[in-house]
């Protein structure tokens, strides 16, 4: 079947991202799931982040005559098809062999941007064929000082022109649902794991075809191929690091737009711009670091009071729906990245199942623009809402 007839397809059998959660729930065995969807603690601030948008309605206008939506954007001098993007996502291959490639080619197809975490499972080298200039580089700032020179330029030689800097892993969190599906680096071949393969032969044979997953970014400097070494290098040698003054390193280091990622607390966002960096990104990890954490929507209008437009602020943690990018634009963020919804999208229906959720959240972005009455961004922020 030709990509467009899968699209159209699609588009009946997979209408929401909900559907492509099910889908690829199904098709990955319970460790990589537990992975992709655990948090840390009772997991209380996954649900959270999801909720928080539901106490956000708008009151729409009608009578407007034909509204066309235009949400192309300009973000750090580069344009974009729509303001959303692809977060980063660590150790993804585990959800899927070759996510990363396929989610690169999605990227550049599509114009919107593709961020390849330090801990994914293929490298900058590898992914920058794929990503034209639509790669940013997600980085774990490591402790040693050669380590990040090397990292950085290997990412910016391969393509990649905005840098997201992680300051929230101050340390490893708990993710205790990972834990208890067995999940342990490396993966140990066990009779429960045994099992999850015969159960999931899909997935089973791809990762066969593909090899298991690897750190492949970062066992390039251990000389050894064997994933508890590597694992033990990553825990030892990248994050609990960064402060202030490792932030002013590396902007002086990065030739491109250098973005702080993380950022929830308003003061944070202000020392972020007196220091030089080009944009705030506004997240909790996606629930996955500290359970007691402020939503991310929550957080979202207090920094923007704070950055007051001096620089741009990104958003991620929560995005199920087009609706919800709108919500969470609405209420000043410029950009928006979305993190599991599009692993779900490759693990569920292959190559093209990013391109698949990335068309339902700019195509259900549009229809709900339609809806409220507003033709583009600026004239969304004059909406009228009702907070409960």
């Amino acid at each position: 079947m030709a990509y467009r007839e899968k699209r159209e397809y699609w588009a009946g059998r997979y209408p929401s991202l909900s559907d492509l959660s099910e889908k690829a729930k199904k098709r990955m065995p319970q460790v990589a799931w537990a992975y992709l969807e655990g948090g840390t603690g009772n997991e209380e601030l996954l649900q959270q982040n999801c909720s928080a948008f539901q106490h956000l309605q708008f009151i729409p206008r009608f009578c407007k005559g034909p509204i066309r939506p235009s949400i192309e954007t300009t973000l750090l001098g580069q344009r974009y098809s729509a303001p959303i993007g692809m977060a980063p996502v660590g150790l993804t291959g585990l959800m899927w062999p070759k996510v990363e490639h396929y989610l690169a080619a999605t990227a550049q197809g599509l114009q919107i941007p593709y961020c390849l975490s330090t801990v994914a499972t293929e490298t900058p080298e590898t992914v920058g064929k794929h990503v034209g200039n639509m790669g940013w580089f997600q980085l774990y700032p490591p402790k040693d000082k050669d380590l990040l020179h090397s990292l950085l330029q290997r990412a910016w030689d391969s393509g990649f022109h905005t840098l997201v800097v992680t300051a929230d892993v101050p340390m490893a969190s708990r993710r205790e649902r990972s834990k208890r599906a067995g999940l342990s680096m490396p993966p140990r071949i066990t009779p429960k794991m045994i099992w999850q393969g015969l159960t999931h032969p899909n997935w089973t044979y791809h990762t066969l075809v593909h090899g298991l997953p690897r750190l492949r970014t970062v066992e390039h400097y251990t000389n050894n191929n064997d994933m508890k070494f590597v694992s033990g290098f990553v825990g030892n040698r990248l994050g609990g690091t960064l402060d202030w003054d490792y932030c002013k390193e590396i902007k002086s280091i990065w030739k491109g737009p250098v973005v702080l990622k993380g950022i929830l607390h308003p003061e944070d966002a202000a020392m972020a711009i007196k220091i030089g960096m080009d944009a705030v990104y506004v997240s909790n990890h996606g629930g996955r670091q500290f359970n007691g954490a402020i939503t991310a929507l929550d957080a979202l209008p207090g920094i923007v009071a704070e950055v007051n437009g001096k620089v741009p602020v990104l958003f991620d943690s929560g995005i199920r729906s087009g609706l919800d990018v709108m919500r969470a634009l609405y209420l000043g963020a410029d950009f928006v990245l979305v993190g599991r919804p599009f692993v779900w999208g490759v693990a569920a229906l292959g190559q093209f199942g990013g391109d698949h959720a990335a068309h339902i959240l700019i195509d259900d972005l549009k229809n709900n623009m339609v809806q409220l009455g507003v033709t583009d961004l600026a004239e969304l922020r004059k909406a009228e809402i009702r907070r409960f």
